[in-house]
């Protein structure tokens, strides 16, 4: 059985962020015991002294594990799904754990620069450009769309950490503008997330 911590992790956390999401939402997954601490990025909080301390990068989300601190968003995922399950997460055989690491790569490169970025633009004004996130995610979403016409989940027939680190922006992908009605098995793996025990949602920023 699946170890629990001591007491509550803590969560250096953003609503609408995507990355911190990811976080979120494994460890409901997971039921694990949380709590979350808002940074309030519009005012600097994440280049305090006091947070710099916890992640140079200035960057959200940040975990707290009872003083052991973990930055990153797919680090978190890592950390969690190795010290706090059993092996459904993260698979410990080669070949999927190779897998995974594959996935989180595109969560970390397509992933980011295509409908997170393209959410940023539409959203907060970001200074990125709009056009370049549109035809990433468009690129992306045809090899997903191929890939996931004969799989559940990305990773073998049961969700991984690699469902998770790529769930919150290709879900609100229609929020930068990019719809999803061209991909119905992206759109059925998106469901099959949802329907699982646990998940909980990311608040939307408007009606897509």
């Amino acid at each position: 059985m699946a170890s629990q911590p001591a007491r509550p992790l803590c969560l250096y956390d953003v609503t609408l962020s995507g990355h911190s999401h990811r976080a979120r939402l494994f460890m409901s997954l997971l039921d694990l015991p949380y709590e979350l601490v808002a940074v309030d990025l519009a005012g600097g909080a994440n280049k305090t002294p006091e947070f710099l301390a916890l992640n140079p990068f200035g960057q959200i989300p940040v975990l707290d594990d009872d003083g052991i601190i973990v930055a990153d968003s797919n680090a978190i995922l890592i950390y969690l799904a190795t010290r706090y399950d059993d092996g459904q997460w993260l698979p410990r055989d080669a070949v999927g754990a190779a897998d995974v690491q594959r996935w989180l790569s595109v969560a970390a490169g397509p992933v980011k620069h295509g409908p997170c970025d393209a959410r940023l633009i539409t959203l907060f004004g970001a200074p990125l450009d709009h056009q370049r996130a549109s035809a990433i995610a468009g690129s992306l979403f045809k090899v997903m769309e191929t890939y996931l016409l004969d799989r559940r989940f990305l990773v073998g027939e049961r969700a991984t950490i690699a469902d998770i680190a790529c769930y919150s922006y290709i879900a609100h992908a229609p929020e930068g503008g990019i719809s999803l009605e061209p991909f119905p098995a992206i759109r059925m793996w998106l469901q099959r997330i949802e329907a699982l025990p646990g998940f909980i949602p990311m608040p939307r920023s408007r009606v897509d």
